[in-house]
């Protein structure tokens, strides 16, 4: 054979041979697929609204939907698994959709394979009797914890009321402690979340509730995000999380009361205490995923929740839903 051949040969088998590589690398996500073995490393902070991953491990429901292992690593702060996910110490996240925005933005490699739950309740905006709209809160001085929920929350409603945020006095301060300084009467109007929520409202029933996650669908929202590379190199340890997921809210609107004080242990709270802010969160199934993540979640809620957080400061540059997005898994599972 002469050389030119063997060449010839040689680098059509190398072009073959990494025509193979990049497809085991990056293949379609099918609902059959079998799943890659390993750990999944997912992390989570001590939030309610992720409790379907606490739920799953209890009822070895992970390993029910093909996984060999997962591993759940708590963090306490968003910078941390931040990042754990940039260094690939863990494989995905469940965090705050803004925050989600903010990695993305800041260069991260990382996409929202899931929708997990959103604050209908659990979030809102309180005032003293006086104040009864959005609009009353011209020259007042407003409660809130910067960088959270609560941020993007109130940018939120003074947009959809017409006003710029000059028009009220912020007052920088923990989420837990906005309410009772709303009730001390030390500021007319605080933000903040369950269970500081019906602290106040118990603690003083004429409390008027202006504005919450019911008036702004999807605003205060969560998602599982997952690292590009895992997403390529192991496409059916992802479509395994979201059956876990889907498998474990069926069994938790099968016995809510139970799996509540397991998701209530993992947090490091009682049931009781978490009652009005279980109360307050709806959770996503596989078949929300599939209407909302293709549909009005990337049309209508993602640029919301992006104009919002952006006016914050806390999304520094745009972020594209297209590319931001990867919604091929909830789809192979139809």
């Amino acid at each position: 054979m002469s050389q030119l051949l063997k060449n010839g040969m040689r680098n059509v088998l190398g072009a073959c041979a990494l025509a193979i590589a990049i497809g085991a690398v990056a293949a379609e996500p099918t609902a059959g697929m079998k799943v890659e073995a390993g750990t999944f490393k997912v992390g989570v902070e001590p939030w309610l609204g992720y409790g379907q991953i606490h739920v799953a491990a209890a009822h070895d429901l992970f390993k029910k939907a093909g996984l060999s292992g997962v591993d759940v690593v708590n963090f306490s702060e968003d910078k941390d698994i931040n990042a754990a996910l940039a260094s690939g110490q863990i494989d995905g996240a469940t965090i705050a959709t803004h925050t989600a925005m903010g990695m993305v933005a800041a260069g991260l490699p990382v996409k929202i394979v899931l929708l997990l739950d959103q604050s209908i309740t659990a979030d809102a905006i309180i005032a003293a009797p006086e104040i009864k709209s959005i609009k009353d809160l011209k020259g007042k001085e407003v409660a809130f914890e910067e960088g959270t929920t609560s941020d993007i929350l109130l940018h939120s409603a003074l947009a959809k009321a017409g006003m710029p945020w000059s028009d009220i006095k912020p007052v920088p301060m923990p989420a837990a402690n906005a309410g009772s300084a709303l009730i001390a009467g030390r500021v007319p109007v605080a933000v903040t979340y369950e269970p500081y929520l019906s602290a106040a409202k118990q603690q003083n029933p004429k409390v008027n509730v202006l504005y919450s996650g019911k008036d702004d669908p999807g605003v205060i929202s969560d998602v599982l995000v997952v690292r590009e590379e895992v997403l390529e190199q192991r496409p059916g340890q992802v479509l395994a999380m979201i059956k876990a997921w889907d498998s474990a809210l069926t069994h938790y609107k099968g016995d809510t009361k139970a799996d509540r004080a397991i998701i209530a242990k993992a947090v490091g709270a009682s049931t009781e205490e978490l009652e009005s802010a279980f109360d307050g969160v709806q959770f996503y199934s596989l078949a929300d995923n599939q209407a909302q993540l293709t549909g009005s979640f990337t049309t209508e809620t993602f640029p919301h929740i992006l104009k919002s957080a952006s006016a914050a400061g806390l999304v520094p540059v745009p972020v594209e839903p297209a590319k931001m997005i990867d919604s091929r898994f909830v789809k192979a599972l139809k």
